[in-house]
């Protein structure tokens, strides 16, 4: 267990990756507890547009909404996109990446034909398209979202599906007569998890930024909700006026990505055994 710790302590990027990651969600889960006021019905015009202070340490907005609280609340409305439809790209990704690795032939010129295709796609303008579909809202977005980015998820899988494949226990296993999906699940699946865990911490990142970016244009969470793209959208006529409408849940943004994208980076790292041992 020290040798583990020391480890992860070595990995400064991993290090500041899980602090940062679990401080949204703390942020997110304990958002009733730590706001200072409600984000939609505490809204006063008579403190709208009011700079930070010792009473609005963020300001407020146009409609006298406080920005720290909706920044807070505007959390869980990020990781639970970004978890949820990651989740579901990895679902996707992870048992075609296996199909095409393990099983080869057709199975994997028809899934990789597939999977290039998606991949020739902008993530953003295939999010779109689906979202002109099936209309504005949250739900909209999960499933948006969670058909849009499998294919990075499906190439990685398959890759270390290809080299696993050829492995001594694999071959052991066949020789003992364990089935196909036995072998996929139960030989196979246990030893790439890493590499899989690796890219869906980026991909929870990734969906959070194309959920902002769906939510700025107006597709995405929908008003009074608060979301940290929804939040941008309102603020982009009082950019110069204003700014700290804007300022605050961009910051919040930006940290969010920055954290897991440092996590998944130190967890890549630790993973690496050439890596670890420097």
């Amino acid at each position: 267990m020290k040798d583990t710790i020391d480890k992860i302590l070595r990995r400064k990027n991993l290090v500041v990756g899980i602090v940062i990651t679990l401080a949204v969600v703390f942020m997110a889960v304990f958002a009733p507890l730590i706001s200072p006021y409600h984000p939609v019905d505490d809204a006063d015009l008579m403190v709208s547009d009011q700079p930070p202070s010792r009473q609005f340490l963020f300001g407020t907005d146009e409609q006298g909404r406080d920005i720290l609280s909706r920044v807070i609340y505007g959390a869980r409305v990020s990781l639970a996109v970004g978890l949820l439809s990651q989740a579901m790209n990895s679902v996707i990704g992870v048992i075609l990446g296996l199909v095409a690795g393990f099983m080869g032939k057709w199975w994997d010129d028809i899934i990789m034909g597939v999977t290039n295709i998606m991949l020739s796609i902008p993530s953003l303008v295939f999010a779109l398209a689906i979202m002109a579909l099936l209309g504005p809202g949250l739900i909209n977005v999960f499933l948006a979202l969670g058909f849009t980015n499998w294919a990075y998820t499906c190439r990685i899988t398959r890759s270390q599906v290809l080299s696993a494949r050829e492995l001594n226990f694999v071959k052991a296993a066949k020789a003992l007569g364990y089935g196909k999906r036995r072998i996929m699940l139960t030989q196979i699946l246990p030893n790439i998890v890493g590499p899989i865990l690796v890219m869906g911490t980026l991909g929870v990142a990734g969906a959070i930024l194309i959920e902002a970016g769906l939510s700025f244009l107006g597709l995405g969470t929908q008003p009074p909700t608060p979301s940290w793209g929804g939040m941008l959208a309102t603020a982009r006529e009082q950019l110069f006026t204003s700014p700290w409408i804007s300022i605050f849940p961009g910051l919040a943004i930006f940290i969010t990505v920055l954290g897991l994208n440092l996590l998944g980076d130190g967890w890549r790292d630790y993973l690496d055994p050439r890596i670890s041992r420097q």
